[in-house]
């Protein structure tokens, strides 16, 4: 059996998350505890009791998302290693989940993941000034015909917006100066769009307005030691597995001002015969995409809590 670990981005925390696991499996507070060291809070209280205007902070976010996928991807080796059942074949993260992946493969500490991602989300806010960057959702259009419009606005505007997230047929994210955005949309609705709304994000991820960001991650991943992953890992932003530490490096740089190729990344999956998918971390998000991507060839369930974990090893057992 050939199966797939992906791991969530922003959008997947909520207030609570892990509560039932960490009442069956130590590891998860452990875990947490671990990343609160680094972060200097408590990252379990915070994620826990909130608040949640606290916890959706990107540079807040981001480290209780990886401790959450890789407390997950803990308790999951425990226990196919104590019933002798095979590991993942390949894993990927959507957007920052990429990072929470290179961590389950072995190619990044922990430690090191939960430093860089408390500085790429501050990275991320301090690009942008509040109020001027926006996402949207926009669901019902072909690709080419929203790359389309966003390209025609932006040169219109004098300004950016671009697709940044291809996450299923027909469902993309855009991002970029806020004007844009919502010009977009107009435009987005007119060619007839299904739905096409402003997310609740003021940091326009993956778009060109990030490359201040991503400059300053390069310099935080120059001194950071990268592994050869024990685990193939797909990376969002060519699609493609890596072995080479630099350029891990290079591809997390530049996942920041790119689009996620998610839909691509799927497909890959499906191509090499992987027909089952783990989605391991707060909320269905990516189980819930994959069933407009690849219903029929690809098996996803999350893992959520200990009912889902169940539900999982299951699928892995012999008959």
């Amino acid at each position: 059996m050939r199966y797939a670990f992906v791991f969530p981005g922003q959008g997947s925390q909520s207030v609570g998350m892990l509560g039932d696991l960490n009442q069956t499996y130590s590891i998860v507070k452990d875990t947490f505890d671990e990343a609160s060291e680094i972060l200097g809070y408590d990252l379990w209280k915070l994620a826990q009791q909130g608040p949640e205007e606290q916890l959706n902070q990107t540079e807040k976010t981001q480290p209780a998302l990886l401790a959450s996928g890789v407390a997950i991807w803990r308790i999951w080796q425990s226990q196919i290693e104590a019933e002798s059942l095979p590991s993942a074949a390949v894993m990927a993260g959507h957007s920052f989940g990429e990072y929470t992946a290179l961590v389950c493969a072995g190619a990044l500490d922990f430690k090191d993941a939960v430093s860089l991602a408390q500085y790429r989300g501050r990275f991320m806010q301090a690009a942008v000034s509040e109020g001027e960057g926006a996402m949207a959702a926009i669901l019902g259009l072909k690709d080419e015909q929203l790359i389309e419009i966003c390209a025609a606005v932006a040169k219109a505007e004098n300004q950016v917006v671009s697709p940044v997230n291809f996450n299923a047929p027909g469902q993309v994210v855009i991002a970029g100066h806020r004007a844009a955005v919502e010009r977009a949309i107009t435009q987005a609705k007119a060619a007839g769009a299904k739905r096409a709304i402003l997310l609740q994000v003021s940091v326009p991820s993956h778009s060109s307005l990030m490359r201040p960001a991503a400059e300053k991650m390069a310099e935080r991943l120059a001194s950071v030691n990268l592994n050869i992953p024990k685990i193939p890992v797909i990376h969002n932003v060519d699609v493609s597995i890596k072995t080479n530490p630099a350029d891990i490096k290079t591809a997390l740089v530049n996942q920041l001002y790119n689009p996620v190729r998610w839909v691509e990344t799927i497909e890959k999956m499906v191509a090499d015969g992987i027909s089952l998918l783990f989605e391991s971390g707060p909320g269905k998000v990516l189980t819930g995409l994959n069933k407009r991507i690849a219903r029929r060839t690809m098996k996803a369930l999350p893992i959520i809590d200990t009912k889902t974990l169940n539900q999982a090893l299951l699928e892995i057992k012999p008959a």
